[in-house]
């Protein structure tokens, strides 16, 4: 089943300013929550759909991409995928919980923040990483699976992410009991007003650590490297950014990672270049291949392809090979390839070369007789590319 337009997720305007998104994401993560909606599949799904739409449209180099590609530019790698769906409910209430807030809300609902504990979130989120990733026309015209080694921090074996020396060396956070949260109680005129807030002690983990690991410092992490997989769609173009849910820089102390953000370079062709879907390529032919016409191979991005020039070919004229661009990313959409043939014109010539021609510019089929109905170049690009 296809999935929803984003905007249309959170039921706001394409030019929605981040308040109007986060507003309308909490609208409707507060319908759907499931705590207000026990047992609800159903409700469950639209409060993830909500959540994976959230992640993308609050992150302005998210929703560029998305706004240029769709749901195309954000295909699924690893945990999220470009784009972050497949999200689970403690990945939700880990990065997003402060969207529900210490509110009425809250007081009612457990405060929005829970994690694999409860009330609890782990640690520090990871920061993002930013790779650039060059592909050939090839590479980008089929799309590629590609395996790349990332420097960045690694969730350390000794603790296994924890930051304690041992499992004896965490403790239980007294200030809130291992619940991550203090609630308050205040009287007011119209009763009694429950708000529940982090606990600043613990920072929401529910623990402290009392001895550090040796290897990490207490971080929960180390620098290292690591070797991702990407799986490239086919139709990305230079400049564009894809990003990778979840293969960023571990977080401290178990917290989420972060994400790891593909930047796309073109390799130029040697001989090809690009214009959007389509491919051109420039062919040179000689004078008389011009006059006789001729049959030759030109390149592709998949190959060799033979067209065949017709006789009286004039310089400027345009072939077109349907299809033989690149594919949208977005769409069912492909290019093609123009090739523009340019006659080329002797610039050294014999004197008995030099004498042929004068004798054959007298003739007057090599006088200039454009066809009136036949179109200009720029008359016959704007064609091409309409």
């Amino acid at each position: 089943m296809s999935k929803r337009d984003y905007y249309e997720v959170l039921g706001v305007a394409k030019n929605a300013s981040q308040d109007e998104i986060k507003k309308s994401y909490r609208k409707v993560a507060m319908q759907y929550h499931p705590d207000r909606n026990p047992g609800d599949k159903a409700a469950e799904e639209k409060f993830k759909e909500a959540a994976e739409a959230y992640e993308v449209l609050s992150d302005s180099d998210k929703r560029a991409q998305y706004d240029r590609f769709g749901h195309a530019g954000m295909s699924n790698n690893g945990r999220g995928g470009f784009g972050g769906g497949g999200m689970n409910m403690d990945d939700i209430f880990s990065q997003f919980g402060d969207i529900f807030g210490d509110d009425i809300f809250g007081s009612f609902f457990g405060g929005g923040r829970r994690g694999s504990g409860g009330g609890r979130t782990r640690g520090v989120r990871g920061s993002n990483l930013r790779v650039k990733i060059k592909l050939t026309y090839e590479e980008i015209a089929k799309g590629v699976s590609k395996n790349i080694k990332v420097k960045k921090y690694v969730v350390c074996n000794t603790c296994h992410g924890s930051g304690a020396k041992d499992k004896g060396s965490v403790q239980t956070c007294n200030t809130c009991d291992g619940s991550g949260q203090v609630r308050k109680v205040t009287n007011t005129f119209l009763g009694q007003m429950q708000t529940v807030t982090t606990c600043p002690t613990c920072n929401g983990e529910g623990s402290v650590v009392t001895a550090k690991c040796t290897s990490c410092k207490g971080e929960g992490r180390v620098y290292g490297e690591e070797t991702v997989t990407l799986d490239i769609p086919a139709g990305v173009s230079d400049g564009m950014q894809l990003s990778v849910g979840g293969r960023g820089n571990a977080g401290e102390r178990g917290g989420m990672t972060g994400d790891l953000i593909i930047l796309i370079e073109e390799e130029q062709h040697p001989e090809l270049h690009r214009d959007g879907l389509n491919v051109g390529y420039e062919l040179h032919i000689s004078f008389t291949d011009a006059v006789f016409g001729i049959q030759v191979e030109v390149p592709t991005i998949d190959g060799k392809a033979k067209i065949k020039i017709p006789a009286g070919t004039q310089g400027g004229r345009i072939f077109r090979l349907k299809g033989k661009g690149f594919p949208s990313v977005n769409s069912y959409e492909k290019g093609d390839q123009l090739i523009h043939v340019n006659v080329w014109i002797p610039q050294n010539l014999t004197n008995e070369e030099k004498a042929m021609l004068e004798k054959l510019s007298h003739s007057s089929n090599f006088q200039p007789k454009p066809d009136k109905s036949e179109r200009g170049f720029f008359d016959k690009v704007k064609e091409m590319f309409s």
